[in-house]
């Protein structure tokens, strides 16, 4: 039943981009409430300290199994130093979430290198980073092995707009990465997924759209907007995303790897008109 009773999870992107549950506190949450003992880092110390606090509401007794530190996950320097720190604490790790994500509009013509880098940093290179000092630990451990869960979107399978060339490529990427590595390390029993949200409702989706709202529309006509594009009739949320997440990383998943699963209501199904990301 999907449990994770002496599981030791680490998870990037462990607070939410704003007020509400993003894909990464949702997940704590999940693991948490499954058996999990989490290591969760996050840029922004004070969002991950919140997704803690909510975790604690619900079970004041597991305050031992639930640590959150503040890390940049594109920076090597800091990943080594948080892994380390999540095994000198709990002794392995056998599930890692990779879960950051930045969003910025440009193409091929007009984005600056800047801003196309920092998209790959953030979206590629911490799922890079992540892994490399991750599957150390796991080759190390008895029994060996671990559960990887990399997070992408369905603009790494389908073009969904025109003016978000950085997002989308880099997207693609942990898609073919999670492949990539998952046949690497399938005879060290280290399964390698992905989950694949589309159109969701999240926090950190309300706030990068609100920043490019046309003028004229409301936040609820957008909404209204993106909730009519998915065949299911509305857009996910955080524990849709969530809840695979858990199915990828736990037991019941053993024979599943280099695959993915796709959360996004149908939307990647068939023909879709362009859609704000």
């Amino acid at each position: 039943m999907l449990r994770f009773d002496n599981k030791i999870i680490f998870i990037t992107g462990v607070g939410s981009s704003g007020a509400g549950i993003g894909n990464g506190r949702a997940s704590a949450i999940l693991f948490a409430r499954q058996g999990g003992t989490i290591y969760g880092v996050d840029l922004n110390l004070t969002a991950a300290e919140e997704t803690r606090s909510y975790i604690l509401s619900e079970n004041p007794q597991i305050a031992d199994r639930i640590t959150v530190s503040q890390c940049d996950v594109t920076s090597a320097t800091d990943v080594n130093r948080e892994v380390g720190k999540c095994v000198e604490k709990y002794g392995r790790i056998d599930v890692l979430v990779n879960n950051v994500g930045l969003s910025a509009p440009g193409s091929a013509e007009n984005m600056p290198e800047e801003v196309w880098d920092k998209q790959m940093a953030v979206n590629m290179k911490s799922v890079f980073l992540c892994c490399k000092a991750v599957i150390k630990v796991m080759l190390k451990q008895q029994p060996m092995g671990g559960a990887i869960v990399n997070l992408s979107s369905i603009a790494g399978i389908r073009s969904l707009s025109t003016n978000h060339i950085a997002y989308a490529s880099s997207k693609a990427a942990v898609i073919q990465f999670s492949k990539s590595t998952a046949i690497a390390h399938a005879s060290q029993n280290i399964r390698v997924n992905t989950v694949v949200p589309g159109l969701m409702n999240t926090p950190l989706v309300q706030s990068r759209l609100l920043k490019h709202l046309p003028p004229g529309v409301t936040e609820e006509e957008l909404k209204r907007s993106r909730d009519a594009k998915v065949p299911l009739g509305k857009m996910g949320d955080a524990w849709d995303v969530a809840h695979a997440v858990l199915y990828l990383a736990s037991s019941e998943a053993k024979y599943i790897t280099g695959s993915e699963i796709v959360v996004d209501g149908g939307v990647s199904c068939g023909a879709i008109e362009q859609a704000r990301l």
